[in-house]
Parts: C-alpha cells; sequence; structure tokens
C-alpha cells in the first residue's frame, strides 16, 4: 500500500469515531470487502441494532461510505465500504483503542495464531536496518483474492526509560483531538504516542477466511 492510500486522521468526530475497539473491528472486517449490517454482526458475533449504531458514527465521520445495495426478502440492504484504505493516527488513547480491537481479534483467530513479543538491545544503525526490513514486510503482495486471509501486525518501539530512583514514572495522557476548524496533529507532536498506520490490506483479521 502506497502512502497515497493512507489517510491521516484530523478531526474531532474521527479521534471520537475511533474511540471504540467495536469500529476498529468494522474497518478491518469492511478491509476484506463491502459488507451489509447483518454480514457484519454475524462475522463478528454481534447483534444489527449494535452493528447499525456504530457504522452510523463512522459514516458520520466520513470514515466509510454507503456502496451498492441488495434486494432481500421484505426490502433492501445497504452495503458499506471503507472511504480509505488506510488510517493513521498518531494520540496514543486511539492507539491504544486499536490494540483493544487487534486483541479481541487475535484472541478470535484460527487456526492459532503466531506471535512473539521481545526485548533486544540494537545498535542505532541496526534499529534502521529492521525498521525498513519491517517497512518491506508491510508491503508484501497478496498470493491472490483466491487466498486464505492473514492479520500482519508489525512493529519496533523502544521502551521509555526507567524513572530515576525515588520518582514515580510519569503518566502520560492522550492529546485531545484538535478544536473544529483547526489542523490535525503533527505527526510526531505526542512522543509518547508513537505512530499506528490501520493498512487495511494488512491489518485485517488474524482469522484466514
Amino acid at each position: 500500500m502506497q502512502d497515497d492510500d493512507v489517510a491521516q486522521v484530523t478531526t474531532p468526530e474521527q479521534f471520537k469515531a475511533l474511540g471504540h475497539p467495536m469500529r476498529h473491528r468494522l474497518l478491518f472486517a469492511l478491509a476484506q470487502g463491502e459488507a451489509t449490517i447483518s454480514q457484519l454482526a454475524a462475522a463478528l458475533g454481534s447483534n444489527k441494532g449494535n452493528v447499525a449504531h456504530h457504522l452510523k458514527v463512522l459514516a458520520d465521520a466520513g470514515l466509510i461510505r454507503p456502496a451498492a445495495t441488495r434486494t432481500v426478502r421484505g426490502g433492501t440492504e445497504q452495503y458499506y465500504r471503507r472511504a480509505s484504505p488506510g488510517l493513521r493516527y498518531d494520540d496514543a488513547a486511539t492507539t491504544q483503542t486499536a490494540f483493544r480491537a487487534l486483541a479481541a481479534e487475535i484472541a478470535a483467530a484460527q487456526p492459532e495464531p503466531f506471535l512473539v513479543l521481545r526485548t533486544l538491545r540494537l545498535a542505532p544503525v541496526h534499529a534502521e536496518q529492521l525498521t525498513a526490513t519491517l517497512r518491506d514486510l508491510a508491503g508484501q503482495a497478496d498470493d491472490g483474492t483466491d487466498q486464505p486471509r492473514y492479520g500482519l501486525l508489525l512493529g519496533l518501539y523502544q521502551p521509555a526509560p526507567p524513572p530515576p530512583a525515588g520518582q514515580p514514572r510519569p503518566r502520560h495522557t492522550a492529546p485531545a483531538p484538535p478544536a473544529a476548524g483547526e489542523p490535525g496533529s503533527p505527526a510526531g507532536q505526542n512522543p509518547s504516542a508513537g505512530r499506528f498506520t490501520d493498512n487495511a490490506e494488512r491489518a485485517t483479521s488474524a482469522r484466514p477466511s
């Protein structure tokens, strides 16, 4: 996925919409293609009323859009699709919510997912090389639409250093979303938040379809 396909989250409405893990899971599901409320409810194990509510919040924020319709017994069903293949946000609160949604996806994954979390001591040049390798993996091409889908979660981060002896660790709070009419926060403004990219073609459910 190219950077042009990734939209920066900037408005208060978008930050609010991304404040619930179910909405992230809906975005993950819609990364697999257009879907109706009934299809999304079945895929996520929720009820149609709950899904419809969260879809409306996402639509009002401009994160999803109506797509085609289909005729079913007793009426017409609306399909929805993502407004952008990927999203990028830099605040801690949204990133934490996204990871809650990812945790739910991974917990339900079948077969059992491969997960490793470890600590490395790296020279700066080695850290840059590893970051470049991860970027290349993030751009890995699909084998084809007829193959099972997998989730790919990549990351390299430097934990905050411990506070001096006798001092409590400072508590990081998420920055407030920009007020209406103000531009979004530039990348890196909040060093404690990190940058998280919801890449639609990669950050889908870890469960093969």
